[in-house]
């Protein structure tokens, strides 16, 4: 989630496009926010660890 993130806020800076920026942000919120949780040791989506 967070490697697609990167690539939509790269195509979104590139290209002009601000929806794929905005979108970009949030996936690598989003990502990072499921690692540290998973990293914490809690159960994200039903699994241990997320990766």
């Amino acid at each position: 989630m967070i490697v697609l993130g990167v690539i939509l806020l790269i195509i979104g800076l590139l290209t002009g496009i601000g929806i794929l920026w905005t979108i970009g942000i949030v996936l690598v919120a989003v990502g990072l926010i499921l690692w540290v949780a998973g990293a914490l040791g809690h159960a994200v989506g039903g699994r241990r660890h997320y990766y």
